[in-house]
C-alpha cells in the first residue's frame, strides 16, 4: 500500500474545559482531521508554539515532515496585519497564530508544498500576500446570511469560475457550509479570484504562480468537501512523490 501524504493542520489556542482541567489547550475540530484520513491523507497538528523571532526558522523545520499544508479557521486575524484600524465587532488579536500561520504561508509557497486555505485560512492566505480583509461583513452585504446562528453552519451556494481549478473539482455552483464575518476585501497581486457568494463576497481564490495554493472562504470539512480534500491530498501525494524522485 502506497504511504499516505502527511498532511499540517494548523489549530486553535483556546481556554478548554476537559475532564477536571481547564487551562489554555492547542486543538482543532476533529472533522478535519477526519476530512483528511477519509481523503488518504494522514493528519499531522500544528499548533502556534512560537511567535518570536525564530518563527520563520521554525515554520521552515516543521513543513520538513509534511507534504501538504492545511489553514483551518477560528478567529479573526489582526487588522494591524493589513494596516487597518479595529473595528468594533473585530475579535481579540491572536498574535501567536497570526505569525506562526502567516510564516507557514511563506515557507509553504517558497517550496510550491500544495496549500488549502479555509476560512479564517484563505484570510491568513491572502493577507501574508499582500490583501487586506473586509472586518465585518454585514456593514456592505446588509445581512448577516454568513453566519447567522451562533454556533450553526448555514448554507449557500458559491458561482465558480469555469476554467479554475476549483470548478474543475466541485462544478460550476456548489452548495456550502458557511460561517464567517469577515471577508477577503482587496485581493492581493498574483492571486484570482475563483468563487463568489450571490452577494458578490469572494467566497475563494487562486495563488496564480502555486502549482496548487487555494483559498475556500466555506467549511469543506463541516459539509459536501469530500472532493475537494481528496483533490488537495492527491496533489499533495504528487508533491511528495516528485521530491522522492529528485
Amino acid at each position: 500500500m502506497t504511504a499516505r501524504p502527511r498532511i499540517g493542520l494548523t489549530t486553535y489556542r483556546e481556554r478548554a474545559v476537559f475532564g477536571v482541567w481547564d487551562e489554555t489547550a492547542d486543538m482543532l475540530p476533529a472533522i478535519y482531521a477526519d476530512a483528511i484520513e477519509v481523503a488518504g491523507g494522514l493528519p499531522i497538528l500544528l499548533p502556534p508554539a512560537i511567535c518570536d523571532d525564530e518563527v520563520d526558522a521554525a515554520a521552515e523545520a516543521v513543513l520538513d515532515g509534511v507534504h501538504g499544508l492545511v489553514l483551518s479557521g477560528g478567529a479573526d486575524v489582526d487588522p494591524e496585519r493589513y494596516a487597518a484600524k479595529r473595528h468594533e465587532r473585530t475579535g481579540p488579536p491572536r498574535h501567536d497564530r497570526d505569525a506562526w500561520e502567516i510564516a507557514l504561508v511563506g515557507a509553504a509557497l517558497r517550496r510550491d508544498l500544495p496549500l488549502l486555505g479555509v476560512c479564517r485560512g484563505m484570510q491568513v492566505l491572502a493577507v501574508a500576500l499582500g490583501g487586506t480583509l473586509e472586518q465585518h461583513l454585514p456593514d456592505r452585504v446588509g445581512h448577516e446570511d454568513h453566519a447567522h446562528t451562533p454556533g450553526v453552519h448555514g448554507r449557500h451556494e458559491v458561482r465558480l469560475a469555469p476554467e479554475s481549478r476549483l470548478a474543475g473539482i466541485v462544478g460550476p455552483v456548489a452548495e456550502v457550509a458557511t460561517y464567517h464575518h469577515q471577508a477577503v476585501d482587496r485581493l492581493p497581486d498574483g492571486v484570482v479570484a475563483s468563487g463568489w457568494a450571490e452577494d458578490g463576497t469572494v467566497e475563494a481564490f487562486d495563488v496564480c504562480d502555486s502549482t496548487w495554493a487555494v483559498g475556500v472562504q466555506w467549511h469543506p470539512e463541516v459539509y459536501n468537501g469530500q472532493s475537494l480534500f481528496a483533490a488537495f491530498v492527491a496533489a499533495s501525494a504528487a508533491w511528495r512523490d516528485a521530491e522522492v524522485a529528485e
